[in-house]
């Protein structure tokens, strides 16, 4: 299994998503201003190494949720912020769900997102729960 908890064991091969190392990410530095708030945003490598751990613990939907996370880290807030909106039920159309998707598979190459967003339109008509 991996060096597990990767946070303890590997903090100077942690990355964040700006490449500032987990090591460098204290309290003093945040006190000298040498950290800003992107600097403690997780990369998506880090992300999928943290799937590699749920995959070798025998917990594929674990691993499946790390993936997702690691397309989503690069979509930007308000869009996440949209779409988690627009994942309430009755608040899309169909087609405002399948447009998300491939908005995400095109845009933001997040293919587990979008096929995880087809889904649930799928569920949400059988459901009856789309506008």
């Amino acid at each position: 299994m991996s060096n597990y908890p990767l946070g303890k064991n590997e903090a100077d091969t942690i990355t964040s998503k700006t490449g500032k190392k987990l090591s460098q990410i204290t309290l003093e530095e945040v006190r000298r201003g040498n950290v800003t708030a992107e600097d403690i945003k997780i990369s998506p490598e880090m992300l999928r190494r943290q799937g590699q751990v749920a995959k070798e613990a025998d917990n594929p939907q674990m691993e499946a949720n790390f993936e997702r996370a690691a397309e989503l880290s690069s979509v930007p807030d308000d869009v996440i912020l949209n779409m988690y909106n627009k994942l309430r039920p009755n608040r899309s159309t169909k087609r405002e769900l399948v447009l998300m998707a491939q908005e995400l598979l095109e845009k933001y190459h997040a293919p587990h997102c979008a096929k995880l967003v087809l889904e649930a339109a799928e569920v949400y008509e059988k459901r009856g729960i789309l506008l």
